[in-house]
């Protein structure tokens, strides 16, 4: 499981990508990406989001988020991208 930091704004959002990014090759056929520490953001983490969702996708793997703060939920559903990062728990196995 990946983890996103306690803040992911503009400022941290390459080097938090950067690192996220390289561990997706790692990670089983279903990454998920845990939003559990994640209380300060902007738009950029839903940017960061999205990029690991399009890496895991082109490596044949299921991509999900865990525990995603309900402002950044909301964040989704307002710039219409709340279905591309689907909720773990609410995902089939």
């Amino acid at each position: 499981m990946l983890e996103l930091p306690a803040q992911l704004t503009h400022t941290s959002a390459s080097a938090c990508l950067l690192e996220l990014a390289a561990a997706v090759p790692n990670q089983s056929a279903e990454v998920v990406v845990s939003a559990t520490k994640l209380g300060r953001f902007d738009s950029a983490a839903l940017a960061v989001l999205l990029s690991l969702r399009r890496d895991a996708l082109a490596l044949g793997k299921t991509f999900s988020v865990t525990k995603l703060p309900q402002r950044l939920t909301d964040l989704a559903r307002l710039y219409g991208i709340e279905e591309l990062l689907p909720d773990r728990r609410q995902t089939p196995r």
